[in-house]
């Protein structure tokens, strides 16, 4: 066991709800202890989510930016261009973000759907994370996180759904999804 202190690579995945909301509460202890964090919501945009007005009073230490214009169609000619481009501007905005160590932490909310629906190159962002500066920790979240940056990361964790209310037609609740 080393005591070494270096940026760490957090994923997030997994079918189960809470992945996001993970990367939020472990934003909000880094935040808590001075660090600066950058949360990039590569495909949320269209709809307005209850964290954006919650790290509002933390100012220039969290920024929390939607990159997206929500809900997206996949698959062949399915795939939005406009999509495309949104994630392709989302990951060089990431990358810069990541490469300046100006951020402590940078949270890649959603990449591994972007990843997934091939919207976005595993190896580029694996890239990056290994050109990282060596104390920024970066959290890449959503489901089916590719197998490259599964080896490649620190810690890995997958949510699993036992239940859900909307399995009893019980809709989407403020303050709890969203």
């Amino acid at each position: 066991m080393t005591d070494s202190r270096r940026g760490l690579i957090l994923i997030n995945t997994g079918p189960g709800k809470g992945k996001t909301t993970a990367a939020l509460g472990t934003a909000l202890r880094a935040v808590g202890n001075g660090m600066r964090v950058l949360m990039l919501q590569f495909l949320k945009g269209s709809w307005h989510y209850g964290e954006l007005d919650a790290v509002r009073p933390f100012g220039e230490n969290f920024v929390l930016k939607q990159m997206g214009r929500g809900f997206v169609k996949v698959g062949g000619a399915e795939t939005d261009p406009e999509d495309l481009r949104m994630v392709q501007e989302a990951w060089e905005e990431a990358r810069l973000a990541i490469l300046s160590g100006e951020w402590d932490m940078v949270i890649l909310d959603e990449i591994n759907y972007a990843i997934s629906y091939g919207m976005l190159d595993p190896a580029q962002v694996a890239e990056t994370l290994k050109n990282r500066p060596e104390m920024v920790h970066v959290i890449l979240t959503g489901r089916n996180a590719h197998p490259s940056l599964v080896e490649l990361a620190d810690t890995v964790t997958e949510m699993r759904e036992l239940k859900h209310a909307y399995q009893k037609g019980i809709l989407a609740q403020r303050g709890i999804e969203y």
